[in-house]
């Protein structure tokens, strides 16, 4: 049964994945388009968090969670970048 919930889940995520990428393409704003590629890196965390539990394996949840420093690091630098307009003082 485990297996079945994650299968349903992993398609409702990369359903998701596919509407962030169409809102990262068309997004009418930049910031639109930063929080849609935010999402897509914390979608693409919850894959492989999946894929861990589905594989029994350890070295995946250390994958996401280096995925996820890299992520917040690169959306902050990002948005200090649009804000002051340089990212190193």
């Amino acid at each position: 049964m485990l297996s079945t919930v994650i299968l349903i889940v992993s398609a409702m995520i990369g359903v998701s994945l596919l509407l962030n990428l169409w809102r990262l393409l068309l997004g009418p704003s930049v910031p639109d388009r930063i929080l849609a590629l935010d999402t897509m890196y914390i979608n693409s965390i919850a894959l492989i968090v999946l894929y861990g539990i589905k594989v029994a394996s350890e070295l995946y949840f250390e994958a996401a969670l280096l995925i996820a420093m890299l992520g917040f690091v690169s959306t902050v630098a990002v948005c200090k970048f649009l804000l002051r307009g340089d990212i190193i003082e």
